[in-house]
């Protein structure tokens, strides 16, 4: 049986090219296959598979190249139902063909189950968008940052590389790239196994708080948590649209590990930090006897000094911070 070869091009290498290698080699009929690394078009002519390099986009032919000057697809102009506009780099190619393939395998289910369609869409939002927005060169705002990250997944991928004064031979390279690869389907599969296990089955939990709500407090804007740790800001969020009760809820309530109670805000969006309605100002940075005191309420714990979260040692309590709070909207 012939070996599947998948072309790729050689010396320095980013992020793009290895995830898109290390997620092929998690299909069956890739699994083994060859990764050959080089720019000489008749080496690469004879690869079953070729990404980033070769100057082609063309999925019959198995071409994943993102360089050349007449592309400019993104996940929404090769299908509409996407709602995503970054420029696919080869990441990003690998993926939209292959994705909910690869998915189906990782998770054992046929690639029409709907969980396979939810990561699908998750995973491009969670993980692949970046490395095709920082491997095309586009900034995540329009202007200057306050902050730099610099530990991203395409940067612990490029320190991989050699570096600039570090001897280094076509053997070394290959090793390296391996290496590479084996780190970026470990990462892969991790947020795979993440959303799968973790933050989808949080989904039905958020579910049945969302139409308990109104048991908890008469005025339907708080949900109450039977334990910590639960993810459910972007469920929650996607929930209100669901039910057309988008911006109504404010807070949600549950225990920590020490056995109190934590109430914390809902944020605007999943990706700020602003809440839809903070803890009150004169509360904030305050711990113990002396937020009692100017709260006039027991067993106060702490508001943190950015008025987002708070802690109680009872339910009582916290239900007592929740009406305070939500008093804030009428004043």
């Amino acid at each position: 049986m012939k070996m599947v070869r998948i072309g790729t091009h050689n010396g320095h290498f980013h992020a793009d090219e290895v995830l898109a290698c290390a997620l092929l080699k998690m299909l069956p009929k890739f699994k083994d296959s060859e990764i050959v690394r080089s720019r000489d078009p008749k080496v690469l002519d004879s690869c079953d598979i070729v990404v980033d390099v070769g100057g082609e986009y063309s999925p019959e032919k198995h071409r994943y190249d993102h360089h050349q000057k007449s592309f400019s697809h993104t996940m929404h102009s090769l299908d509409t139902k996407y709602k995503y506009e970054i420029k696919l780099s080869s990441a990003g190619l690998v993926y939209f063909h292959f994705g909910k393939e690869i998915l189906s395998v990782l998770e054992n289910k046929e690639s029409s189950d709907p969980l396979v369609e939810t990561l699908y869409t998750k995973l491009y939002e969670k993980f692949i968008q970046e490395v095709d927005g920082i491997d095309n060169g586009i900034a995540t705002h329009d202007t200057e940052g306050r902050y730099t990250i610099n530990t991203n997944f395409s940067s612990r991928i490029g320190n991989f590389n050699p570096a600039w004064n570090e001897e280094s031979n076509d053997a070394d390279q290959m090793t390296r790239f391996e290496n590479a690869m084996a780190q970026a389907g470990s990462e892969f599969k991790d947020k795979v196994h993440f959303y799968s296990r973790s933050w989808w089955p949080a989904r039905k939990i958020v579910e049945d708080a969302l139409e308990k709500r109104f048991e908890v407090h008469p005025s339907g804007q708080v949900l109450e948590f039977t334990r910590g740790g639960v993810p459910w800001k972007e469920h929650l969020l996607q929930l209100e649209i669901d039910q057309g009760i988008e911006g109504q809820l404010y807070h949600v309530i549950y225990t920590d590990e020490a056995g109190n109670w934590r109430i914390q805000c809902v944020p605007v969006a999943t990706s700020q930090f602003e809440n839809r309605l903070s803890l009150p100002e004169s509360w904030r940075g305050i711990r113990n006897e002396e937020l009692d005191k100017i709260s006039s309420i027991p067993g106060c714990i702490f508001v943190h000094a950015s008025g987002f979260i708070g802690g109680n040692k009872t339910r009582e309590g916290v239900l007592q911070m929740v009406d305070v709070a939500l008093k804030q909207q009428t004043k």
